[in-house]
């Protein structure tokens, strides 16, 4: 059994890949850091690293075509940005599309059509609790997620109607304590959950078909309020909320 996680080299990336590790699976590791990768590679007992930027539309057919049959494919590669839209750079919001949505749209319909041949495979897609919600202040990202999360739950209502056995699923995590706070420029008010605990929850549901996961009872709590509070509250209580994130 072959899993592919995308965005391995730390973070929740790199706890996707010991816990599959630990249950048997051969592990295709990709990400843009090759030392990071080459020192994950050591801790698992049969692992290859691909050494992509999987922003790039080549890199992500490249490894396509050279790892077609897979397992699993866990599109965990992504990044955020906070700031006011209009004068938040350009460039990093364009990489960051292509990073958090052009790449999950590509390996997701690439890999998704070899599993609908083959009628097993499992595809989890890291959205995040973001996309219940509008994002001022990080708006690009929420808008990434929100991608996401739509795709994935789509997709899933097109598989059941096939009947197929392939299952697809979007983990939504709140704050994780990895290195995504600092490239994102915040700091959460919120606890954050450990890599560790979001990518185990996260296998565990995956394994029990839970589409939408959820780790964390007070995220759980957020996805049941956003269905409840109306769009312009929400606006604000969003805005105070990550405007205290840039704040510290």
């Amino acid at each position: 059994m072959k899993a592919l996680i995308t965005g391995a080299s730390s973070g929740i990336g790199r706890d996707f890949a010991l816990k599959l590790d630990s249950m048997g699976y051969e592990l295709i590791l990709v990400a843009r850091s090759k030392d990071k990768l080459e020192d994950l590679k050591k801790k698992c007992k049969k692992a290859t690293i691909e050494v992509l930027d999987v922003g790039k539309t080549e890199d992500c057919k490249k490894l396509f075509n050279k790892h077609k049959d897979i397992d699993i494919l866990i599109n965990n590669a992504g990044f955020g940005l906070f700031g006011e839209f209009s004068k938040s750079n350009l460039d990093t919001e364009l990489n960051m599309i292509d990073v958090n949505i052009k790449a999950v749209h590509i390996l997701t319909k690439l890999y998704l059509d070899e599993m609908i041949k083959k009628d097993s495979g499992r595809i989890l897609n890291v959205a995040s609790i973001a996309a219940f919600f509008p994002g001022p202040l990080m708006s690009t990202y929420y808008g990434t997620k929100s991608y996401v999360y739509r795709l994935t739950t789509a997709l899933y209502e097109e598989l059941r109607r096939n009947k197929s056995n392939v299952k697809v699923h979007a983990l939504c995590p709140g704050p994780v304590d990895t290195n995504f706070n600092n490239t994102a420029g915040v700091v959460f008010d919120l606890k954050s959950l450990t890599s560790e605990y979001v990518a185990n929850y996260a296998i565990d549901k995956m394994f029990k078909n839970k589409l939408v996961i959820i780790p964390g009872f007070s995220n759980k709590l957020g996805f049941v309020g956003s269905k409840f509070i109306l769009l312009k509250p929400m606006l604000k209580i969003v805005y105070n909320t990550q405007r205290k994130k840039g704040d510290k």
